[in-house]
């Protein structure tokens, strides 16, 4: 497989002049040569993650979140990363999501993916729904709203968004961003709302057997 071709895909799906200025997108490492065999695709680049792609004979990893600092023990592998492009893309990260707990998405909002429903759910279905993929989340809701009818979605930390709608869907919540929150907001974990990412990415670049995911968890118990 040539990994530029592969790069192309991604880039095609999630151009590379899309991602935020503050972030590092793109190539990690490259190294000499066109032609790779095995891919790990990932979430986050860790000691684990390097050390399953060297198990499984992957002389490349396509991950999520992006290195902004390479160590010299990662520097024998191909690594690139497509990270707020691809959540900004069409059919990214937050879409994802939505497409996980059945839902519709009506439109977008830069990163921001929003859900306008015919009828209006509880709040307690929605949060046994989104339950399904994060079975530790944590929600506030202060006003004590008992029904939603448009839900925002943003996966990774996406707090500075909240207000947009009845409801929002995001990660990595502050305590006083909860504390102020005049709408309903459920915190399902960076991680939870990004581990679908390593399969989007897979899909992407079409390689098949050539192609495996990453066993990862969450760092939170």
């Amino acid at each position: 497989m040539n990994k530029y071709e592969l790069v192309r895909k991604i880039e095609e799906f999630a151009p590379l002049d899309t991602q935020e200025s503050w972030d590092s997108s793109g190539w990690g490492v490259d190294l000499e040569g066109e032609e790779v065999n095995k891919i790990l695709f990932a979430l986050t680049i860790t000691d684990d993650v390097v050390r399953q792609a060297k198990e499984k004979n992957c002389n490349m990893i396509i991950s999520h979140h992006p290195l902004f600092f390479v160590p010299f023990e990662y520097k024998d592998i191909n690594i690139y990363s497509a990270h707020t492009n691809l959540d900004r893309a069409e059919g990214g990260t937050s879409d994802l999501i939505i497409e996980k707990l059945g839902f519709t998405k009506t439109r977008n909002n830069d990163f921001v993916r929003i859900v306008e429903l015919e009828e209006e759910i509880t709040v307690e279905e929605l949060k046994n729904r989104l339950m399904e993929i994060s079975p530790k989340l944590r929600y506030v809701n202060n006003q004590g709203t008992k029904t939603v009818r448009t839900i925002g979605f943003c996966a990774g930390s996406g707090s500075e968004f909240i207000g947009q709608t009845d409801a929002f869907v995001t990660g990595d919540v502050k305590f006083h961003t909860a504390l102020d929150a005049k709408k309903v907001v459920f915190d399902i974990g960076h991680f939870e709302s990004e581990i679908f990412a390593p399969e989007l990415l897979k899909k992407i670049t079409n390689v098949g057997d050539n192609g495996v995911i990453a066993d990862e968890k969450s760092p939170f118990i």
